[in-house]
């Protein structure tokens, strides 16, 4: 029992209080006896407990001390306010509380002061009360930087892009939040270019960037498939002797092996320090992405032996890996030791990959059976990967019936009308492709035109299917030509069989299978780059068979690697092989 007696002075208490409030080796409710053993406590001892309370994720306790507080008549001042808009942050309904908790503010005078202002702004954001939080931000005349970048993290958070511009462009003066919170809002929203464009306004600016801003610009270079920008960023982290930690290493790792570059995945791996087991499982998916399933299955098990613990997120990347590259044994082994061995429950995404390997291979029995036994319904990963099966493997009856699953859960989706159209097609049976193309059309659902990216020199070009924008159309459409005639020469002949499926009635009508977005793509990276150097484009929908042959033969025609990144994976096309084995 601590007894007032024993400590004389105030600042001692204060402190010895705060240790045990604050420290990781101190005691909440030894600070709290030395609250109550002191005669007249004043606001620093109780704001110290209030923060301890905090610290502790006891919201309840941290305004049961406020009313305390105010019953002891002790004044609250700008840090216990702070404090408690903290705690209400932590309550499940914080909204009705901290209201509460901003009448106080005013009935004690300090909604003025800057501190509390900030709180007040970033506890409405927190609960996407943005009317409230612009009221507070507008209301206010002296706020720093940090008040300003809670309100623009608040539009970011709800998609206000236009709101967000405009306080971007009126803010006073800018760190490296401010920057971050723009390029990570244009990242989240699919926006790359402009996530880039930023990104160099950012440096012309003078402000230098930090883990969070390259981790985002990364994210960015990803979706873009823009190699020469990735590999820029990395050199920027070299030449600034920045660490690569396992946040940025991992991001450094996805994005290679995104850009279809695994000698640079493998060398940032190499680079990484202190892996954690996120390092470990951006590697092993960039090697599954990548057509290399055994090196994905021997990076797990260096993995294992490195003393990595594996989590949920590794299952699904070896898993994955496992069933695109039909390791039936090495996938049911994995299986089998992430529920016996580490104890991992199996969610969707493990039974999922499990379901497309065996359908990969054609045990469709043993697909079914997984399908029938697990403790949740399938999902539209799930439909689709066993309707893709079974329109490789020729199962009618059972790719019809999952078919339907997939339009079922995934009535908006194209991709889900295409696949069973294939089906039918496959099958001979065209009046229920055209059913499927009605049904498509009442619902009013569009396949969106086909796209494909290249980056040359940093820029990144991008084309349309019949595409005739490009300043260097007519040397494109020479080549398209001397393409199709090396083809020809090779035994290549058009893949027709599901012209009416892969491309909508326009593209028809106007567009021929040789003038597809990838095959416009291919043709510029060919006049536009030297021999033998490796050829990267990124697609927006699904490879569609045609031109998937076609870039078999190519690769083996003109003796060069090309790297399709279409919707579904990767196709690494060389020497006319696929990684994807015939299987997207």
């Amino acid at each position: 029992m601590i007894k007032s007696s024993q400590i004389s002075h105030t600042y001692s208490t204060s402190r010895l209080a705060e240790f045990y409030a604050i420290s990781h080796r101190g005691s909440l409710e030894c600070a709290e006896k030395l609250l109550t053993s002191v005669h007249e406590p004043y606001t620093f001892i109780w704001n110290i407990v209030l923060r301890g309370n905090l610290n502790h994720k006891r919201p309840f306790n941290a305004l049961h001390l406020f009313d305390q507080m105010l019953n002891n008549s002790v004044p609250p001042d700008h840090f216990t306010f702070t404090f408690l808009l903290k705690a209400c942050t932590q309550f499940s309904d914080p909204e009705n509380i901290g209201k509460q908790v901003h009448c106080q503010i005013i009935k004690h005078g300090y909604e003025r002061n800057v501190y509390v202002k900030t709180k007040l702004i970033h506890f409405y954001a927190v609960c996407g009360l943005v009317v409230d939080a612009h009221k507070v931000f507008d209301e206010s005349s002296d706020l720093g930087v940090v008040a300003w970048n809670t309100m623009l993290e608040c539009y970011a958070d709800n998609r206000d892009g236009e709101s967000l511009h405009m306080l971007f462009d009126r803010m006073p003066i800018r760190d490296v939040v401010s920057w971050n919170t723009m390029i990570s809002f244009y990242v989240q929203v699919g926006q790359v270019k402009e996530a880039m464009e930023m990104f160099c306004r950012m440096q012309v600016s003078g402000e230098k960037p930090n883990v969070v801003t390259l981790v985002s610009v990364l994210s960015a270079v990803s979706q873009s498939g823009a190699l020469a920008q990735g590999k820029w960023i990395h050199y920027y982290i070299k030449r600034n002797g920045l660490e690569l930690d396992e946040n940025l290493g991992s991001a450094m790792i996805n994005m290679y092996a995104k850009c279809g570059c695994l000698e640079g995945a493998i060398e940032a791996f190499n680079e990484t320090n202190n892996r954690s087991v996120d390092t470990w499982n951006a590697m092993i998916s960039g090697f599954s992405a990548n057509g290399q399933s055994r090196k994905a299955v021997e990076l797990f098990g260096e993995m294992e032996s490195a003393g990595v613990k594996p989590n949920a997120i590794t299952f699904s990347c070896v898993l994955n890996a496992c069933s695109h590259g039909g390791l039936v044994e090495e996938g049911t082994m994995c299986f089998k030791k992430m529920v016996e061995v580490y104890k991992v429950k199996p969610n969707i995404a493990h039974y999922g990959c499990m379901v497309d390997l065996f359908s990969r291979v054609g045990l469709f029995k043993k697909a079914r059976e997984i399908i029938k036994t697990m403790p949740m319904q399938p999902d539209v990963v799930m439909w689709r990967a066993l309707t893709s099966a079974c329109r490789i493997h020729r199962n009618t009856e059972m790719g019809e019936q999952a078919g339907l699953q997939l339009m079922e859960q995934a009535p908006d989706d194209h991709a889900s009308y295409v696949l069973l159209s294939n089906i039918y097609a496959i099958a001979g049976k065209w009046d229920r492709v055209h059913k499927v193309r009605k049904m498509m059309w009442e619902r009013s659902v569009k396949k969106p035109p086909g796209s494909s990216s290249i980056e040359l020199d940093g820029i990144v070009h991008e084309f349309v299917v019949g595409d005739v924008t490009h300043v260097r159309k007519k040397e494109i459409y020479t080549m398209l030509d001397e393409m199709g005639e090396r083809l020809k020469l090779a035994g290549y002949e058009p893949d027709t069989d599901e012209i009416l499926l892969d491309i909508d009635e326009e593209e028809v009508k106007h567009t021929s299978l040789a003038h597809h977005s990838e095959k416009l793509a291919i043709a510029f990276g060919f006049i536009s780059t030297n021999p033998k150097t490796t050829i990267r484009v990124v697609k927006n929908l699904r490879v569609c068979n045609d031109c998937h042959s076609s870039m078999k033969l190519l690769s083996k025609i003109y003796n060069r690697d090309i790297i399709i990144r279409d919707s579904n994976r990767f196709h690494h096309f060389r020497e006319g092989l696929c990684s994807c084995m015939d299987f997207w």
